[in-house]
């Protein structure tokens, strides 16, 4: 789930200014490229291939594909400078794809396969089920943030036929199901000292926001705190002044703002802190994870909270990983992609692991019994897949199933806030890196 950055459009290429997006085309040469990686290993070994369905076109989903990539990139160029994986060279086949096309993300899928590539990372679609329906053809291994229920419940319905296609996160029910939980954890802070016992939910339309609105309704009547008042936007949200309007006369205590679109959100925080609602905690769902969010919201993020259920920890782990990371991508300090950019790397990693033990990469079958079988612990915590979702356990317990009851057996949900202009982790708090701070309109 985050500039000094390429999407400042400060720089120029060849006259062009240089956006996230043309960046990324650019370096990719097209919309679909073949990335080398440095030329260690002797020649005529035959090469591993990892596709990495990329957004390059779409006015969405660069930001996280962008980080997906380059943490790819990070972890194959280590990799590949140590000598590859069983004496052979990793290398990337990036094809375009829009998120949103059932048809686009079958395309992509199929030009992975027609590619022979040996795996698939792909940070999200959503599309999911197409795209796990074009890979049965072909079935290598297929990682994947994709965070979504459906899918899972996809493969629990027919395991053999999904067999290969793995989420290395948990689903998005958990953002609705640990939401009350969190705002609990807050109030015993002292810090958060609700005004009321409501809660307002702000719901985009897209089925993954839906999924985590119906998710929050299941679990918030196991609390102190009562669903207020329910309010729908549809992307894209060219104002935000009738939803703060509404936000103002419920008035509660808790706002989610359940939406996706980092850009949107930065918009909403600059018109909610010119017209804010008093000693309202508002919690922003997942999208101030990607990187221009706080280039575009500025001070105006200041306070605001957010979570994802996959991030690079802020243990000694992670910690490494971001100083690795913004040695390679600089453009990125102070505003490191916080989700995707471990999500890439971890993937890389494990699909090391799962070559090295079957010491056949084209056996398909064989290297997904071992990651499904074999949990690896990354720099966005434990990836453990052997249930009946075949997705990541999540942590902390909030009591609806797939869940770890320790930190070490699951995958932290992070919850995070900005302050003095960062992104820092508030709980859980055996990884934290600061605590609830008031927000500036308390």
């Amino acid at each position: 789930m985050t500039l000094k950055s390429i999407n400042k459009g400060v720089h120029s290429l060849a006259g062009v200014p240089l956006t996230r997006r043309t960046a990324l085309k650019a370096a990719l040469g097209g919309a679909a490229s073949t990335l080398a990686a440095p030329k260690v290993i002797a020649s005529g070994n035959d090469k591993l291939i990892i596709g990495v369905p990329s957004s390059l076109s779409t006015p969405y989903g660069v930001a996280d594909d962008t980080d997906h990539l380059n943490g790819t990139k990070l972890a194959v160029e280590e990799i590949n400078a140590a000598g590859g994986v069983l004496g052979r060279e990793i290398e990337l086949f990036v094809p375009d794809i829009d998120k949103l096309s059932p048809e686009s993300c079958r395309q992509a899928i199929a030009a992975c396969i027609d590619k022979k590539v040996h795996a698939i990372s792909n940070a999200f679609v959503f599309a999911p089920v197409p795209a796990m329906d074009e890979s049965v053809k072909y079935k290598c291994p297929y990682l994947q943030g994709n965070t979504q229920r459906d899918a899972t419940l996809a493969f629990k319905a027919d395991p053999v036929k999904y067999s290969h296609v793995l989420q290395t996160d948990p689903s998005e029910v958990n953002y609705g199901w640990t939401y009350p939980l969190w705002l609990t954890k807050m109030e015993e802070t002292g810090v958060w000292k609700p005004k009321n016992r409501k809660i307002h939910i702000v719901a985009e339309q897209v089925g993954y926001c839906q999924t985590i609105l119906k998710a929050a309704k299941e679990a918030i009547p196991k609390y102190n705190f009562e669903l207020a008042a329910v309010t729908d936007i549809q992307y894209p949200v060219n104002d935000w002044s009738p939803v703060i309007q509404k936000l103002k006369e419920v008035d509660a205590a808790a706002i989610m703002i359940d939406h996706w679109v980092a850009a949107e959100y930065a918009a909403f925080c600059k018109q909610f802190s010119e017209d804010p609602v008093p000693g309202s905690i508002v919690y922003l769902q997942y999208g101030p994870s990607q990187p221009e969010f706080l280039q575009l919201g500025g001070a105006a993020t200041e306070g605001f909270c957010w979570s994802t259920v996959l991030g690079v920890y802020g243990d000694q782990t992670g910690q490494d990983f971001r100083k690795k990371y913004l040695a390679k991508y600089p453009e990125f300090t102070g505003n490191m992609g916080l989700v995707y950019t471990g999500n890439g790397y971890d993937i890389v990693q494990y699909l090391k692991r799962a070559w090295e033990a079957t010491g056949k990469p084209e056996d398909f079958a064989a290297n997904c019994k071992w990651i499904r079988e074999n949990p690896y612990r990354g720099v966005c915590g434990m990836m453990d897949m052997n249930n009946e979702y075949q997705e990541a356990l999540h942590y902390p317990d909030n009591g609806f199933g797939n869940q770890a009851a320790e930190l070490e057996k699951g995958m932290s949900q992070l919850f995070v806030q900005v302050q003095d202009g960062e992104h820092k982790i508030i709980w859980p708090g055996e990884i934290a890196e600061s605590k609830l701070r008031p927000s500036p309109w308390w």
